[in-house]
């Protein structure tokens, strides 16, 4: 038989098996670099374990015939799985290595019993064939013998009974031994099927925490002496820094960061993350920092400042990893973007900066792809910023597995700040689980500092008695030759900007608009209000939490009450005037993006009225009244969500844990380069880069609600090999409109502009 040497992977263009890699090779690698992945959460063992029998079933007579070109349809990681259930009697082990190639499956008693061979073979959930054909047990007895027969040895069987999961901590601990091994699994696999003329895959640099701290003292030394900054101003941020350089010398691992807008929050954690990690004991150092953000128009300013930081400590560009659909390295074709790529794909770098959906939504996922990087997080120092954005749905089930990590098995810290602080801790106890200790972090910046009352630079004025009519807003914006109103819903900022298409400095800015297009308006509309020239900016709430912008005159329909602040955060944010004004106003015929938003914009409406008109925006425990009053709400989804953790259900927790609504699509518009991507895509098809390069050109468009779309979103197919017919790319369209998108102020038009397509 052909099979005397037992193969994991063949090798392109070699079909006589010189180059091919000894399944025995496989196995001891991946195990080793699982154990690697794993040991600094104490889970090596097992993780090695996952890489010896990951790949079990490819010692079946009928897969080693596969790699000589005969047959296919074949189910290789089953027997890995079963002999995990049966002989080690570990469900996380078991479920880690029966998804390691197509995620994670439901962790739960019926599935757990349904995992077996006799059952696979007589009913396949994916109509594949298992690789070995014989019985159940005699199956796992030959595969295993012939393991052990290539010089591999496993450790002996653990009598002890199967418990299933029922908490958010046990699915954490499953998807973190995942992502150990699939890790692995690609590593070893890429390298022993890359070609000759390709370099290896770079290796992730070290976190050189005190060049780091030292570069980031001299820069925060050059701000603090910054042309035209008020004094007051400046002796707010030396105390938050100063606070935040204190906190890092403590051993605690959940903290708050409550600081008003324009504190410099953002240097003000790095700060408590290099210290912390200057500071850490040697023997469980601090290995990464994960900066992680809402939205991607915060994201740029942020880059800027670290790579600046990075550059002046004289290290490598690699050590700052964007990881967002507006990262430079994602379409960069040459060699230093191949290998930011590469690193990104597992997060391999000491700093990584990212959004709050690539993080959560990866921590809650079930896919090897998502999952692979979760290993990284053990004994990093994650920070969250403006975490105020953390729809109410899903709170409680992220705080959970944010405590596990805090836990001293993972050793991470983790930083919630923001200038509107979430009562989380009331949520302490539903929170606590076994594996958790609930949620009660500690404050970086003590009520001593005062730091809000200090920071006052902004009047607010309500106009809640009655609903303002827009013709009404418009006169506002009129009158105020540089100011910014922020409304709700992105059909109203489109249909006001239409209203004030003849006004002076007239800027548009909300999700109808692609990335790119938001980035040019921000640096337009930055420019103008330096040089003092007119600007009247309609935008919705993408313009809040974190955009550095600096307006005197703020109008801000009625919105839930961490957002009118957030709005206050772009009025008079250096303190470079007396004061500010806000104007918060009830719209007429008022509409909100979600049925969780109104409420929370109702309830605000409330508070205000109780108050007898007006709220202190600048009192932290108008806030916590608020949030206390807020989490008694509860969302359809919350309890089909907790009976999706308590039965261990990795798929539908994926699909029910999503920050951006499911029905939403990615359509590329013809903006700058978008424009000559919409011609490839309709010409040849797209591929993974392609989509890539057409990030910063795509709006998000969603279903109507018999699912349809616009007439203008052309659907495209996947390129595929050649000779395959077509597969429709279910989340990406292109719009060949000229019309359908204004590149001049508008952006998006929903009804299509009544344009016809490119001429073909």
């Amino acid at each position: 038989m052909r099979e005397a040497v037992f193969y994991a992977h063949t090798f392109p263009g070699d079909s006589t098996g010189a180059r091919w890699q000894p399944l025995k090779d496989h196995a001891a690698q991946v195990a080793q670099r699982a154990r690697q992945h794993a040991e600094p959460f104490g889970e090596g063992d097992r993780a090695a374990l996952a890489g010896l029998l990951h790949d079990l079933g490819k010692y079946g007579t009928l897969f080693q015939r596969r790699l000589w070109g005969e047959g296919r349809g074949l189910d290789h990681w089953s027997a890995g799985a079963c002999l995990a259930k049966q002989a080690y009697h570990d469900a996380g082990l078991a479920l880690a290595i029966a998804g390691h190639h197509t995620g994670l499956p439901s962790g739960d008693g019926d599935s757990l019993r349904a995992l077996s061979l006799d059952h696979l073979r007589a009913q396949h959930p994916l109509g594949l064939r298992l690789t070995e054909p014989e019985p159940d047990q005699t199956n796992l007895k030959t595969l295993v013998q012939r393991l052990r027969a290539d010089g591999l040895t496993l450790p002996p069987p653990l009598p002890r009974p199967l418990t299933p999961g029922t908490t958010a901590a046990q699915m954490l601990d499953t998807r973190m031994l995942f992502s150990a091994l699939v890790d692995a699994d690609h590593l070893d696999t890429e390298a022993a099927m890359r070609p000759d003329d390709e370099p290896p895959r770079p290796t992730g640099l070290p976190l050189d925490a005190a060049r780091l701290l030292a570069a980031l003292e001299r820069r925060l030394a050059e701000l603090a002496h910054e042309e035209g900054l008020p004094p007051a101003t400046r002796a707010l941020r030396a105390d938050l820094m100063e606070a935040c350089r204190a906190a890092g010398e403590s051993a605690d691992r959940l903290w708050t960061l409550t600081a008003p807008t324009g504190s410099g929050k953002t240097l003000a954690m790095l700060l408590f993350a290099l210290t912390r990690a200057v500071r850490q004991p040697l023997a469980r150092p601090i290995r990464r920092i994960v900066v992680v953000l809402p939205f991607l128009s915060i994201l740029d300013q942020t880059a800027d400042e670290y790579r600046r930081l990075v550059a002046a400590a004289g290290l490598s560009p690699q050590c700052l990893l964007e990881h967002h659909s507006l990262a430079g390295t994602q379409g960069a074709e040459d060699a230093a973007g191949c290998a930011a790529r590469q690193l990104v794909e597992n997060w391999d770098a000491p700093i990584i900066l990212t959004t709050s959906v690539q993080l959560l939504e990866s921590l809650h996922a079930h896919t090897p792809g998502a999952c692979r990087k979760l290993h990284r997080l053990a004994q990093s120092v994650i920070l969250l910023d403006e975490v105020q954005t953390l729809p109410a749905p899903l709170v409680t089930l992220t705080l959970k597995t944010l405590a596990r990590l805090t836990h001293e098995k993972y050793g991470t810290t983790v930083v919630m700040a923001t200038a509107t602080q979430p009562a989380f801790d009331r949520l302490s106890e539903q929170v606590r689980e076994p594996g958790n200790g609930g949620w009660q972090p500690r404050e970086m910046a003590p009520p001593t500092l005062q730091l809000f009352e200090r920071a006052r630079r902004v009047t607010p004025r309500w106009h809640l008695e009655t609903s303002t009519p827009w013709r009404e807003v418009q006169d506002w914006l009129r009158r105020e030759p540089q100011s910014l109103c922020i409304v709700n819903l992105r059909q109203d900022a489109l249909e006001l900007a239409q209203a004030l298409s003849d006004v002076p400095g007239l800027r548009h800015l909300s999700t109808f608009l692609c990335p790119a297009h938001r980035r040019a308006v921000l640096e337009e509309v930055r420019a103008d209000l330096q040089a003092g020239r007119p600007v009247r900016l309609v935008s919705t709430q993408c313009v809040e939490a974190g955009v550095d912008l600096d307006v005197p005159v703020v109008f801000r329909a009625l919105a839930p009450l961490d957002a009118l602040a957030q709005a206050a955060g772009r009025c008079n944010r250096h303190g470079r005037r007396p004061h500010g004004t806000l104007h918060v106003f009830l719209p007429q015929d008022a509409r909100y993006p979600t049925p969780a938003y109104q409420r929370a914009a109702l309830l605000t409406l409330s508070l205000v009225r109780e108050a007898g008109g007006e709220l202190d925006l600048d009192d932290p425990a108008t806030f916590r009244r608020f949030y206390e009053r807020l989490w008694p709400y509860t969302s359809p989804d919350r309890e089909e969500l907790r009976a999706a953790v308590l039965r261990q259900d990795y798929p539908a927790v994926a699909q029910l844990y999503r920050l951006i609504p499911p029905s939403s699509v990615n359509v590329v518009v013809p903006y700058g380069e978008g424009a000559a991507l919409i011609e490839e895509a309709r010409q040849q098809g797209i591929t993974r880069t392609w989509m890539r390069r057409a990030q910063p050109y795509t709006v998000t468009v969603f279903r109507r609600a018999d699912g349809t779309l616009p007439p203008h979103c052309e659907p495209v197919h996947l390129r595929g090999r050649r000779g395959a017919p077509p597969e429709p790319a279910a989340t990406w369209f292109v719009c060949p409109y000229p019309a359908a998108y204004d590149p001049q102020l508008l952006g998006w038009q929903p009804d299509g502009g009544g344009a016809e397509p490119f001429v073909q």
